[in-house]
């Protein structure tokens, strides 16, 4: 399945992401369960701005700023889900740059000791309940941060 052939909107369903599998929201952005999994780093998340912007090339200054208050709160939930040693934030731009969806987004990954992110590729898709699950975990870590 190509990411590519993935219709998605800010906020709707779509054949792999679900409205339970939202873990925050503010009016700049929206914050989610990622659909694909990395087999050492399972339960990332992706952060988008609702409003479309294709990379960061056209992103607007205010839109960024809210993006990266939301990649911040979405790292210090991920530390409080999950029993890792640190998270790492990956952004993607252009063919050539690994990006695969066209609209601005930003992953956060639980990172654990040798678990060889950069060296890995995705091991597939979640299934819903799987994503529901780690969105209920991260949706309480982040009432509890």
């Amino acid at each position: 399945m190509s990411a590519r052939s993935v219709s998605w909107r800010p906020g709707g369903e779509t054949r792999l992401s679900q409205q339970r599998h939202i873990v925050a929201r503010t009016p700049e952005t929206l914050t989610f369960v990622n659909p694909r999994f990395w087999p050492n780093n399972p339960g990332s998340l992706i952060v988008v701005p609702v409003e479309h912007h294709e990379n960061l090339y056209v992103l607007p200054d205010e839109v960024g700023a809210a993006v990266h208050r939301a990649v911040r709160e979405a790292a210090s939930a991920v530390r409080l889900a999950y029993p890792c040693q640190g998270t790492s934030i990956r952004q993607h731009n252009e063919p050539a740059g690994y990006q695969d969806v066209w609209h601005y987004h930003v992953h956060v990954f639980p990172r654990y000791p040798d678990d060889q992110l950069y060296g890995s590729r995705p091991g597939g898709y979640l299934d819903h309940e799987t994503m529901a699950e780690y969105a209920e975990r991260l949706r309480t870590a982040y009432a509890d941060g």
